[in-house]
C-alpha cells in the first residue's frame, strides 16, 4: 500500500523521534476529558516527554520500518506516544505518576498499551514496572554511595593503623623519659 507524500513526512518524523528516544510509551487515551488532557500535556512538557496523537496506520509504517514488529498488535483503538530522548523512565513514570493521581487506575480511560525501551517492545506490565523504578539521579547517587562505602573502610582502618603506630611511639617516649 502507498503512502502519500504529507503522511511520508509524518512517518519519516516519527521514525526519526523514535529513533532518538530512550523511552517511548504507548496509551490509549479514550474518555479523557479536555482538563485531564490539558493537565497531562503539561506534567509531560515539565518531564521533557513528548506527548501527542498519532494515527495507528503511521505508527505502524513507522514500527515496521524501525523493526519493532512487536509494537503492531498493541495499535488498536486510539493511540498517544509520550517519548523522551534524554531519560527512559519519564514517559512511564509521569504516566503512571499521573492514572494514580487522578483516580484512573479503576477506569479504563488513561491505559498504557505497551512501551520501547533500548529497542526492546515491552507490554503494560513492563512500563508499570519500568516506572517503579527509582529516577537517574538517585540510582547514580546510590552507585556513588555503594562505591564510596568501601573507601571510606580502607580510610578509616588505615587511621587506625597510623593511630595505633602513633600511640605505640608515644609509650616508647614515655618509657625513656621514666628510664
Amino acid at each position: 500500500m502507498a503512502v502519500r507524500p504529507e503522511k511520508q513526512a509524518i512517518v519519516a518524523e516519527l521514525k526519526e523521534s523514535f529513533t532518538n528516544a530512550q523511552g517511548i510509551v504507548l496509551t490509549s487515551y479514550k474518555g479523557l476529558t479536555v482538563a485531564q488532557d490539558t493537565k497531562l500535556r503539561a506534567k509531560m512538557r515539565e518531564a521533557g516527554v513528548v506527548y501527542h496523537v498519532v494515527k495507528n496506520t503511521m505508527l505502524r509504517f513507522a514500527a515496521k520500518d524501525l523493526g519493532y514488529e512487536d509494537l503492531i498488535q498493541y495499535l488498536e483503538g486510539t493511540t498517544a506516544v509520550a517519548y523522551s530522548s534524554e531519560d527512559a523512565i519519564a514517559p512511564a513514570k509521569v504516566i503512571e505518576t499521573f492514572i494514580k493521581e487522578n483516580n484512573l487506575a479503576t477506569t479504563e480511560t488513561l491505559t498504557v498499551k505497551a512501551g520501547v525501551v533500548d529497542g526492546k517492545v515491552i507490554n503494560a506490565e513492563g512500563v508499570k514496572a519500568l516506572a517503579s523504578l527509582p529516577s537517574r539521579e538517585v540510582l547514580i547517587a546510590k552507585l556513588l554511595g555503594s562505591m564510596q562505602a568501601p573507601v571510606s573502610g580502607v580510610v578509616n582502618v588505615l587511621q587506625g593503623t597510623i593511630r595505633n603506630a602513633v600511640y605505640v611511639l608515644e609509650a616508647i617516649r614515655k618509657q625513656k623519659e621514666s628510664a
